[in-house]
């Protein structure tokens, strides 16, 4: 073996002594026997290079703790979608809120706040998600399947340092009384339907002699369940928003509708929808009924609302008849009909300087109080000049000095509308597309202001014709939905909670029974337990076995 002199046997201070301690150190490190870290070679990669930042990446991804933040991020980016108008849902609504709010409903519509479901950032969080779920759970599964299949652990050692520990004596040698207490034991734990293995005793084999059980292992079956599930649900919410559908129609009593695009007033379809797939039924509103608290402070509370129905499920099928309620929907070949609605439609009848009919229908006007006051636009371009209306319907009138006219009721038992005529180019011919319950007044000049009761007819000003108040109408909004996961999400949701009930009640436990001698030429028998969980009832458990075993002797 080498030696490395030590460069402290010279004299210090002496030049030869430096001189020789940086020789032989020199020739030490030139024989690799220094402990000095030799310098990476130029070429060496600095870092854990590109490869290794991506397993960090994933190994975050996967994590349990990432898989709970990004659940609270899309719990939390919900909240808007709850709190704020969708235009998936009521885009009326969502345009009214953009013309109250200039200042931050712009920037709210920028983020994505009013279609929240569909803004990217949610399908970012979403898809995340799922890729943790995924990465954190099937590992897991993986492994519990393993440990499912495996033999219950050993004994330990030294049972008495377990939390619960029991021993008692048996008369009689080790080798005659061993066999029947293994027996014993492996038959109460089987019994209590806990998993068992033994290892018999064996003179010349020290450490055998022993009992091992284990049971609970649902605990963890019921947890990857819940995770699993929740997986499945994220799958089939995702299938329902790539291949389903949803839109609203507004149908007034003795109209109809048919389920195709083009008679939708809104319609928000998947990402993957086929417009092949639309259920080819019709339907037309009968009668649509609707009843209100009479009296005390709920007066002019909704009760009820029911709108008859008859509907066809294909073009040659026979008509049927039926009642839809709020949440009592139509279901048509996997479609459903939803009442989620309703107003009133004020019927009008116009003519024009020459006395001919240019206008007669029922017109929607949107209700906007919970007394049903309610806004309207009539438009009249075959005339000259063109005419507008804008109007207010009150089902029940009243008025008073500081209001002006309101509706006291939402039943329609004194109705009046309150019409403001307007003459000019109502800007339909610009190519521009305009809402149908918004009148572009920006070229045109009001001329006349009248409140009409049914039957009533107004001269209008200037020689522009006539408008007569016919009567009303009420108009039921429907919403049509196909979700073609939610056959999956009802499985996913049940595996759920059955899932949690068996991570929550469950008890996960191991126990031991161990033969030994005592020193007095009998035989030792150790009973001992450990809780995987906090879960009380351990003691009971190890008490009972105990008992079991001496009532065997």
């Amino acid at each position: 073996m080498s030696h490395i002199p030590d460069v402290t046997d010279t004299e210090p201070g002496s030049a030869a002594s430096g001189a020789t301690a940086e020789a032989e150190a020199g020739e030490a490190l030139d024989a690799g026997l220094s402990t000095r870290p030799e310098p990476d070679p130029p070429s060496a990669p600095v870092g854990i290079g590109p490869l290794g930042w991506l397993r960090w990446a994933w190994r975050q991804l996967t994590s349990m703790r990432v898989a709970l933040l990004l659940l609270f991020l899309l719990a939390l980016g919900s909240i808007p979608g709850s709190v704020l108008p969708q235009r998936g849902t009521d885009p009326i609504k969502v345009t009214e809120y953009l013309a109250a709010h200039p200042g931050t409903g712009p920037w709210l519509d920028r983020l994505g706040l009013f279609d929240v479901f569909a803004a990217p950032w949610f399908a970012a969080i979403y898809l995340l998600l799922m890729v943790s779920l995924t990465g954190c759970v099937l590992p897991r599964a993986k492994l519990h399947w393993r440990a499912m299949r495996a033999r219950p652990p050993a004994a330990p050692r030294r049972l008495s340092r377990l939390p619960e520990h029991r021993a008692f004596v048996v008369d009689g040698a080790l080798g005659s009384s061993a066999p029947s207490v293994l027996d014993a034991a492996a038959a109460a734990l089987g019994a209590r339907r806990w998993r068992v293995d033994v290892a018999p005793y064996d003179a010349a084999s020290p450490g055998s002699g022993w009992v091992a059980a284990e049971k609970g292992y649902l605990r963890e079956t019921g947890n990857l369940v819940f995770h699993l599930a929740l997986l499945g649900l994220l799958v089939a919410v995702g299938v329902g928003g790539a291949f389903g559908y949803r839109g609203q129609v507004i149908v007034r009593e003795g109209q109809g509708f048919s389920n195709t695009l083009t008679q939708y007033d809104t319609f928000n379809p998947g990402r993957s929808f086929d417009p092949e797939r639309l259920a080819p039924f019709s339907l037309r509103l009968d009668d649509f009924r609707a009843t209100f608290e009479e009296s005390g402070a709920q007066r002019g509370a909704p009760r009820d609302f029911e709108a008859d129905v008859e509907f066809r499920r294909s073009p040659d099928s026979t008509p049927e008849t039926t009642t839809i309620r709020v949440n009592e929907p139509l279901v048509v070949d996997g479609s459903k009909v939803f009442l989620i609605g309703h107003g009133f439609s004020p019927t009008f009848r116009i003519t024009d300087s020459t006395g001919d009919v240019v206008f007669e229908d029922s017109v929607v006007f949107l209700p906007q109080d919970g007394n049903f006051t309610s806004n309207g636009v009539i438009k009249v371009p075959d005339t000259s000049p063109q005419l507008g209306f804008t109007g207010v319907f009150l089902p029940t009138a009243a008025s008073d000095p500081i209001r002006g006219g309101f509706s006291s009721f939402p039943e329609a038992r004194d109705p009046r509308v309150f019409l403001s005529v307007w003459r000019g180019d109502l800007g339909l011919d610009g190519g521009k597309a305009q809402s149908v319950y918004r009148l572009e007044t920006s070229g045109m000049e009001r001329v006349g202001l009248k409140a009409l009761s049914p039957g009533q007819t107004w001269t209008l000003p200037e020689g522009l014709g006539t408008l007569e108040f016919t009567g009303y109408t009420e108009y039921a909004t429907f919403s049509v939905a196909s979700d073609p996961g939610k056959e999956l999400a009802l499985v996913a949701s049940l595996l759920a909670m059955a899932g949690l009930v068996l991570s929550l009640f469950v008890r996960r436990r191991r126990a031991w029974v161990r033969v030994s001698d005592d020193g007095d030429g009998r035989t030792l028998v150790e009973v001992a337990g450990l809780g995987r969980t906090e879960a009380p009832g351990l003691s009971e458990e190890i008490d009972d076995l105990v008992t079991a075993l001496q009532s065997k002797e």
